[in-house]
């Protein structure tokens, strides 16, 4: 990476680009019914829990999510759900009044893990870390208590990409987030409906539907100065060519073990025996 300076618009001012918001949806939709299609996402019969944050993703995610649930040849209940972690000027009220408006089965959880970060987390410090870990925990719990077959998280394509090279970068690893994952305790099956999905759609969605966003900020905690050099990165390649981070999600789904390096992947070992 370079240090070129790069100006990254605010997803609150990214512009619409001509679309309407009946083609934006359309595109939305079909993006999301793709990547359940094809990783097999959701099952006829299935509870999947939607975890509703209160940002332009999560509430896009319910949106389509909602509109293929009346259209889908499949049964299927979508339970929201939201976590409550009691950070400060957390507004409380918004979310339970845009989910009475829908009519939809929803839950707030209201666990204060603001105050164990805050206890546990030197100042100065990211506490996105910890936070995560106990999110997750707590969704996790609540989804086994409540019969949910799948948990549905509004990670989009870009956050893909962009963890591809974080782990690349930091990690010394080739893998990201993927459209569907089985939980470490083997017992929870995660999804990300929105995989296919441009998080430059989503934000133009968004602003068109005027979702009541609640910032991610309120913790006080600093983005992850990683992910944002990497977001840079990949910004600056999209503006040079356009179409490379879709040329990078594709390559995410053609992957050739045997012109990689790892000896787990593919027996490099025992490659040329046979000509003995």
């Amino acid at each position: 990476m370079n240090n070129t300076s790069i100006t990254i618009t605010p997803m609150d001012e990214v512009p619409v680009e001509g679309r309407s918001e009946k083609k934006l949806y359309k595109e939305l939709k079909h993006n999301v019914g793709e990547a359940i299609l094809t990783y097999n996402m959701i099952e006829d019969g299935d509870r999947v829990m939607v975890c509703l944050s209160g940002g332009k993703d999560s509430y896009t995610m319910l949106d389509l999510l909602l509109a293929l649930q009346k259209k889908a040849p499949i049964s299927f209940e979508l339970i929201v759900v939201n976590l409550d972690q009691k950070q400060p000027g957390f507004p409380e009220h918004i979310l339970p009044a845009y989910l009475e408006e829908l009519s939809v089965e929803y839950h707030v959880i209201e666990q204060d893990t603001y105050s164990i970060v805050k206890e546990k987390i030197p100042e100065g410090k990211t506490t996105c870390g910890l936070c995560s870990r106990l999110r997750r925990g707590i969704l996790y719990s609540f989804a086994e208590k409540n019969r949910i077959t799948k948990i549905a998280l509004g990670h989009h394509q870009d956050d893909i990409v962009e963890t591809f090279f974080l782990n690349m970068f930091f990690n010394g690893q080739l893998k990201t987030m993927p459209p569907k994952l089985l939980s470490d305790n083997q017992k929870h099956v995660v999804i990300r409906p929105l995989a296919l999905c441009k998080e430059q759609d989503i934000a133009a969605y968004a602003k068109i539907k005027n979702y009541p966003i609640i910032p991610c900020n309120l913790c006080g905690s600093q983005e992850n100065m990683q992910r944002k050099k990497v977001k840079a990165m990949i910004a600056q390649w999209e503006a040079e060519t356009p179409g490379r981070t879709d040329m990078i999600m594709r390559s995410l789904k053609n992957v050739v073990p045997s012109h990689l390096a790892d000896g787990g992947l593919f027996d490099f070992e025992g490659l040329g025996k046979v000509l003995g």
